[in-house]
């Protein structure tokens, strides 16, 4: 053996329970009692987005995600748990803007 060892590592996700946008940040209540909160700024159309359509949102995938129509933003737990930001590429962030005008 060369001393190197690897572990599967499980992740056990909890469903949404609750969801408060604020202009700093995203925080998201799972129902083992856990809050997950992020900056806003990981999530550019959230930031840019007004007050009511971040409270216009639905939770979906079965309680696993987080659904803002108006923004056409859609968040996993699972990204949210393991930190992971938007990947949308910037051309594709600068049409979505545009398109707001």
């Amino acid at each position: 053996m060369n001393g190197t060892h690897s572990a599967a590592v499980t992740l056990t996700l909890a469903k949404v329970v609750n969801v408060i946008v604020t202009d700093d940040t995203l925080s998201v209540d799972l129902e083992d009692g856990r809050t997950v909160a992020v900056p806003i700024g990981w999530y550019p159309r959230l930031a840019y987005g007004t007050p009511a359509e971040r409270a216009n949102l639905q939770i979906s995938g079965a309680g696993y995600g987080i659904h803002w129509p108006d923004l056409d933003e859609d968040i996993g737990v699972e990204g949210l748990v393991l930190g992971k930001r938007s990947r949308e590429s910037t051309a594709s962030f600068e049409r979505w803007l545009e398109g707001r005008k």
